[in-house]
């Protein structure tokens, strides 16, 4: 089910996302400070293309 709901995804929005996630974060990746929040666009646009039956885990900081 995962495979043909990620293919439907692909074909009519997912391709649209990750373009888009790519090149905002290129566009951030273009100042120092941007550079954290380009590479989170970049994982944004793999979520884009293949969004069911990917996993997301929450990071703790040791704060």
């Amino acid at each position: 089910m995962n495979f043909i709901g990620n293919i439907i995804w692909l074909i009519v929005f997912g391709w649209e996302f990750a373009v888009a996630h790519l090149v905002i974060g290129l566009l951030f990746c273009l100042t120092i400070i941007g550079i954290p929040f380009g590479l989170q666009h970049f994982k944004f646009a793999k979520l884009g293309l293949i969004p069911f039956g990917a996993k997301i885990y929450e990071e703790r900081l040791g704060i």
